[in-house]
């Protein structure tokens, strides 16, 4: 059976979130969730929230046991961009893009 929560419109670029979501693949959750703990970076507690929100999903929902849970697959898709300018040298200007980002957490019991 297999269990997701979704966050949306998150203000870090997808780039960012793929460079944590490796670390946690394939894993149980509670490992997963604690090796996210100890990262320094701030993607890692946006994406450990929507793993626990997958599991709260999984307990509520479906009542699977959370202890038989691994994270199957996060993905990380982009989301739209907020474009601002910059001003520059001798009256232009160049754009900024402030990249979102769409995170789903899939979970999946252990047979």
């Amino acid at each position: 059976m297999e269990v997701k929560a979704v966050l949306r419109y998150v203000r870090t670029s997808p780039q960012k979130v793929r460079s944590i979501v490796d670390a946690v693949k394939g894993q149980p959750v509670e490992r997963g969730l604690s090796t996210l703990k100890f990262m320094p970076q701030k993607t890692a507690g946006i994406v450990a929230k929507v793993i626990r929100s997958a599991v709260a999903n999984a307990d509520e929902n479906l009542g699977i046991d959370v202890d038989a849970l691994i994270i199957k697959n996060v993905i990380a898709d982009q989301g739209p961009m907020l474009k601002r300018f910059h001003a520059r040298a001798r009256g232009r200007g160049t754009q900024i893009f402030k990249r979102t980002s769409h995170i789903t957490v899939i979970l999946e019991e252990m047979a």
